[in-house]
């Protein structure tokens, strides 16, 4: 199975609300896959994702269409930087080992 964990810091917290419409529709596209768990986090500028998946194929699946896709490709408008990993495992982790672990993640970072 895999765990992706995103993590994304706003360039401001008024970038919130842009977001937040944005994760509404990320969410519902994300309930109608084969999602097996996801956990969210988030508070001022700094939010957390993870998700859990059968298989990598169904992962990028999701990743490269619909809500998720169009949230990615104006990610640069709203993030400051966003950190993400995917990793093995059968469950997801606790938030503290989630953190830790993005600090080896792919860094993407917005001017």
């Amino acid at each position: 199975m895999k765990v992706t964990i995103t993590s994304l810091e706003l360039k401001g917290i008024f970038h919130f609300f842009a977001l937040s419409a944005k994760a509404l529709k990320i969410t519902r596209q994300l309930k109608t896959t084969n999602c097996v768990a996801f956990k969210t986090q988030g508070f001022l500028k700094m939010h957390y994702t993870m998700t859990l998946w059968n298989s990598e194929e169904e992962l990028k699946e999701f990743a490269r269409s619909g809500a998720h896709l169009e949230a990615m490709k104006s990610s640069a408008q709203i993030a400051k930087e966003i950190r993400v990993i995917t990793i093995d495992a059968e469950k997801l982790p606790s938030w503290k080992e989630a953190k830790t672990l993005l600090e080896k993640g792919k860094v993407y970072s917005y001017a």
